[in-house]
């Protein structure tokens, strides 16, 4: 039987979690994770790309104190923000930098929602390190179930100190991604499945998808329409019609998520209303720098 690790009311707050939340709360993503421990063929890491609005890119990466500055700053500005997020640029659990970001949040403002997003190779091996950091709600992106459809979509899993590829790689991260979403479900987290809708390779194993992560108990799932770029990028963008058909489908065995906003990962501000944290930043000391001066 589940856990109930964290209170369920905290979801009313949650805005990636809750379609009622994201018009009255904020987010804040910090990019304190720049190494990843997978290659997805959907996936285009890029800094300094201000006019893509995607998973993946970020302006800048920074250090957990850096993080914990800007955290500093927007809550002395009274921002409406429910929830502190590690979602990148690369894997959280594969950077110590996301712990000692958390571990400063934690102690400064322990009444906000952690939550962080992975691929889930680690995450079993980094689930006790998620309880002791209160991080309460995990997002996992599994695009998956069978090994020849996870081959289409991984070029290769860095694990252990080693790099696998081919079967070897879609065996061990299938195996840990749904392990460590098995073992964080017991353990009472609140879980969201990220898939991403890649016409011809998984479609037809999404309902598959959904109806496993359902049976173990995740909260919501999100199908995300493939951006083409990278390796598929001469692959066809997902059809409302066929998104929408799929959503129907799978929402028989778990919650479908309809608002999501491919947040990039230095997303800050409510859904839909983002807002360039190093922007704001900037200008606000440019205000206190001229305001000495008049």
């Amino acid at each position: 039987m589940k856990k109930l690790l964290f209170d369920p009311k905290i979801l009313k707050r949650h805005p990636c979690f809750s379609a009622e939340a994201h018009h009255k709360f904020g987010r804040i993503h910090l990019p304190v994770a720049p190494f990843c421990n997978i290659k997805c063929g959907y996936c285009d890491r890029k800094y300094n790309c201000v006019n893509e609005s995607r998973p993946g890119v970020s302006s800048i990466v920074v250090s957990p104190e850096e993080a914990i500055n800007r955290v500093r700053e927007i809550f002395d500005r009274g921002q409406n923000i429910s929830v502190i997020g590690v979602a990148g640029p690369g894997d959280p659990l594969a950077n110590n930098s996301t712990f000692e970001f958390f571990e400063k949040v934690k102690k400064e403002f322990p009444e906000v929602i952690l939550c962080l997003s992975t691929n889930g190779l680690y995450l079993h091996e980094k689930l006790p390190l998620l309880k002791e950091y209160g991080i309460k709600t995990i997002t996992i992106t599994i695009n998956a179930v069978k090994e020849e459809t996870a081959q289409k979509i991984y070029s290769w899993v860095s694990y252990g100190g080693k790099i696998y590829r081919g079967k070897e790689a879609s065996e061990i991260l299938l195996s840990n991604q749904w392990r460590g979403f098995r073992e964080a479900s017991k353990e009472g987290f609140f879980i969201k499945i990220n898939t991403v809708l890649i016409p011809s390779v998984n479609e037809e194993e999404i309902p598959a998808i959904a109806e496993l992560a359902g049976s173990i108990g995740a909260t919501v799932m999100n199908i995300i329409p493939l951006i083409p770029q990278a390796d598929f990028k001469h692959l066809q963008r997902p059809s409302h019609k066929m998104l929408n058909s799929l959503r129907e489908h799978c929402s028989q065995y778990i919650s479908q998520i309809t608002h999501c906003k491919h947040c990039r990962a230095d997303a800050y501000g409510v859904l839909g209303d983002d807002r360039d944290i190093e922007l704001e930043l900037l200008n606000a000391r440019i205000g206190e720098v001229y305001s000495e001066y008049v």
